[in-house]
């Protein structure tokens, strides 16, 4: 028990540099920070199925128009 009492300035110490520097988090903090991602997540990227739906339009555009240029140099 001594030597806490010996070690007890520096353990205060760094204690209170965790709390500062918050090198902890707690559980509230950690799901906010997950709700804010994924909310700028779902601002600045497209849904997967969006993109191979458009995908495939292009690919079908693209068909489409090889054809018609195929039928002008005829």
């Amino acid at each position: 028990m001594e030597k806490f009492f010996y070690y007890a300035p520096l353990i205060i110490a760094v204690f209170i540099f965790f709390i500062q520097f918050r090198v902890f988090v707690t559980p509230e903090q950690l799901e906010k920070k997950h709700r804010e991602v994924i909310t700028e997540c779902k601002l600045e990227f497209s849904p997967r199925t969006l993109v191979t739906d458009l995908k495939e339009r292009l690919d079908r555009m693209e068909e489409k128009i090889d054809k018609l240029l195929n039928n002008i140099t005829r």
